[in-house]
């Protein structure tokens, strides 16, 4: 009788933390955040090597849309746009070592789709571009579409969807190949240039990073006008850590909505004087933002100054004024026709 009742008395204790446990404060549920703060930096996964995206200028600093959204989550959650470590990785290094823990966020051209999305124990964090495949060739070859291409050596990296989308469009357009499958980016792109075969199959942002940095003369290689197939670029964390994931995903929102709202690296002190709304609740003079994440409240507005929004970014590193000399595309802002979109803050 006694075990009896002591038994009932203990299930219902545990039955009690079980109710409370839901209740804790979800920004303090996962370790990451933990981790990042003792270790005192983010560290970043990162490409090889991809102009406009993720590539160390002639000091070392590595710059692109990549690099600085990394930089843009150390604002966030340290409070110091500076305090991350880049770790370059290949294609096919890129989710093993994000799942070892080795990195805390993989921010490296990778495409969302749902074999990735699923089964790796991995979760994308949002569309910081839209991005998709092309080939690109030598101009001396006089191709002008893909559908040209038949019999041609095709330079691909392992480990990524673009085998797959290779091996699909020649199939679906009864065109023969070989493909030259090289893991290391550089090491691909050097065989390319130096002629070892005639495509180069990757996202037309890599392809045109690629031609703007490593090519000889880059007016004599040409990107063909397909895209074969959609290419939504994200970041990257573990799925294990909801909290972590909610501040990677409200980092790249806060980018957006800086800038549907006007808000930019050198009018955030004056903004604070806003009375609209949205703009008060973006920089934490109206709290909510800090406490829905766990952070402090101005923790939107240090990412702003230190990195700028989505259009600053995307302007530096990729736009009319650079080497890429890319438009905004579907990366314009969904007002001006793109597909661009930031939840509200509210």
């Amino acid at each position: 009788m006694f075990f009896s009742k002591s038994r009932h008395v203990v299930l219902a204790a545990l039955g009690a933390l079980l109710l409370l446990a839901p209740m804790a404060d979800p920004a303090f549920a996962g370790t990451t955040l933990d981790r990042i703060r003792q270790r005192g930096e983010l560290v970043c996964g990162v490409s090889q090597g991809s102009a406009g995206l993720s590539l160390p200028d002639s000091q070392g600093v590595w710059r692109g849309l990549d690099a600085d959204y990394c930089r843009a989550l150390a604002a966030a959650v340290l409070g110091d746009a500076k305090k991350v470590r880049f770790q370059p990785l290949s294609s096919a290094q890129r989710f093993a070592v994000l799942q070892s823990g080795e990195i805390d966020v993989l921010s490296r051209n990778t495409t969302w789709t749902s074999g990735r999305d699923g089964p790796l124990g991995l979760i994308f964090v949002g569309t910081i571009f839209y991005d998709g495949q092309a080939f690109m060739v030598p101009a001396r070859l006089g191709v002008h579409s893909a559908k040209e291409l038949g019999g041609a050596t095709v330079c691909v990296q392992p480990g990524t969807v673009n085998e797959q989308n290779l091996a699909d469009y020649f199939s679906a357009n009864k065109l023969a190949y070989r493909s030259v499958v090289i893991e290391s980016l550089p090491e691909l792109e050097a065989a390319f240039y130096a002629g070892r075969c005639d495509v180069y199959l990757s996202d037309a942002s890599t392809l045109a990073a690629s031609r703007a940095a490593r090519a000889p003369r880059p007016a004599d290689f040409v990107i063909l006008p397909e895209r074969i197939n959609k290419s939504p670029l994200s970041p990257v964390v573990r799925a294990d850590d909801v909290a972590f994931f909610q501040i990677a995903r409200w980092t790249l929102n806060v980018l957006i909505n800086a800038e549907e709202l006007g808000v930019t690296s050198k009018s955030v002190e004056a903004d604070r004087a806003s009375t609209n709304p949205d703009v008060k609740r973006l920089l934490g003079v109206t709290p909510g933002i800090g406490k829905a994440f766990g952070l402090p409240e101005d923790w939107a507005a240090r990412v702003i100054t230190q990195v700028g929004n989505y259009g600053e970014i995307f302007a530096r590193n990729l736009g009319p004024d650079t080497p890429l000399a890319l438009a905004r595309g579907q990366n314009a802002l969904w007002r001006d026709g793109g597909l661009l979109y930031g939840p509200p803050i509210q």
